[in-house]
């Protein structure tokens, strides 16, 4: 079997009403897929993550940089194509966009494996677990809503089974280093420091005790104000503290995890097996969050999985794009022995909820059973594509 063609897919679906977290505004989801073809007739389906630029920036390394290293070659060498990848384009940095785009192809050729060999994907790569837990990932700032609106929005979520949940907080203005200062519509929802403390303890009041809310920062925080704020909620019982300080802040985030008995998770905007390292062993993290889209494919998450595996540190990881990005990071979860938990997004977006013909839905107990169909086990729908792809990508606003 041989690589024959390289393609990619821009869709773009713009929001009703604009959301963000804490530095991010986001008015719109984006979405690149990649089709990797063979002259056997598989496609095999992949994303990559193209967060902080356009589609446009991200296609060009997977076309111009990343095809031609692909053509021709087989794709069960899945290790050695991600390794030339990796090497011919080594001078544009491991980090960042590189590996992102690699993800995109990574994970479409493993998709081509499973089909070639009649193999659901999680099965194929060991296949720990067949269902995963879902954590409801969701109260984002918006111009409409309030402490009230966010803890009625996770009221609903405990109402509908789900027995995990993740909020935002740090969109703070009042916060001197924050990075928010220098992003898109730096203006948009804010929030105090004070008023985010009064957001996490309606939500904690809407859920209940046995509820497990986690809180995300997003990169915004130094430790000083992170071991602030955790006093303040001290007594909210949350179940991590997810990316509290810029991610090449090791020592900063080694300094609360050591301080904090809450865990700190992190970080998804890590994009090397090498600083996954320097998290792991200096002790900055206590739960592990690679994404398949983003830390360079499937081939290199399950090394991130099994360096924490050797540490006994757990892996959740980051998933927030589409419906890609959710199945292929719930084949990986599946198969390593110290994850199990999915994030599941809840925002609208129907790039995750109506990309596929078989939509991914949690079930009433808070649970997402893995498909068996060979590969990623999906079909694009084309209506879907059809009504939200884009040719070009417009510079951000």
């Amino acid at each position: 079997m041989r690589i024959t063609e390289v393609e990619t897919l821009k869709l773009r679906y713009v929001m009703d009403v604009p959301m963000a977290d804490a530095v991010h505004y986001m008015p719109e989801r984006n979405l690149l897929l990649v089709q990797v073809h063979t002259d056997e007739g598989h496609v095999g389906l992949g994303e990559c993550a193209a967060y902080g630029g356009t589609l446009d920036s991200m296609e060009a390394v997977v076309l111009g940089d990343l095809r031609p290293t692909l053509l021709g070659e087989d794709p069960f060498t899945v290790e050695r194509l991600w390794s030339k990848m990796a090497w011919r384009s080594h001078q544009r940095g491991h980090r960042g966009m590189l590996p992102m785009a690699i993800s995109g192809v990574d994970i479409a050729l493993w998709d081509i494996i499973g089909q070639a060999t009649k193999t659901p994907l999680y099965r194929l790569l060991g296949a720990y677990r067949d269902t995963l837990d879902a954590y409801a990932s969701a109260g984002f700032y918006a111009g409409n809503k309030g402490v009230a609106e966010v803890a009625e929005e996770f009221a609903g979520y405990a109402a509908r089974g789900f027995r995990f949940g993740k909020m935002k907080v740090g969109r703070n203005p009042d916060v001197m280093t924050n990075p928010l200062h220098d992003m898109w519509a730096s203006d948009y929802a804010l929030c105090s420091l004070d008023e985010d403390v009064e957001r996490v303890k309606a939500v904690r009041r809407a859920v209940g005790p046995g509820f497990k809310l986690a809180i995300d920062v997003n990169n915004a925080w130094t430790p000083a104000v992170t071991l602030r704020f955790m006093r303040q909620v001290d007594d909210q019982d949350i179940f991590w503290l997810e990316e509290p300080v810029p991610t090449d802040d090791v020592a900063g985030s080694a300094e609360i995890a050591h301080v904090l008995d809450v865990p700190v998770a992190g970080y998804e905007s890590e994009t090397g097996l090498g600083g996954f390292r320097d998290l792991i062993e200096r002790k900055a993290v206590d739960i592990v969050q690679p994404d398949v889209i983003w830390t360079g494919g499937i081939t290199e998450c399950k090394k991130v999985a099994a360096l924490a595996h050797a540490h006994r540190l757990p892996v959740i990881p980051h998933v927030f794009s589409s419906a890609v990005a959710a199945i292929a990071n719930m084949h990986f979860i599946a198969s390593i022995p110290n994850g199990g938990l999915l994030e599941f997004d809840q925002n609208p977006n129907p790039l995750r909820s109506e990309l596929f013909e078989e939509p991914i839905e949690v079930g009433s107990d808070g649970r997402v059973p893995l498909p068996e169909r060979p590969g990623l086990g999906v079909m694009l729908n084309q209506a879907t594509v059809d009504r939200y792809r884009v040719e070009t990508d417009p510079t951000p606003v």
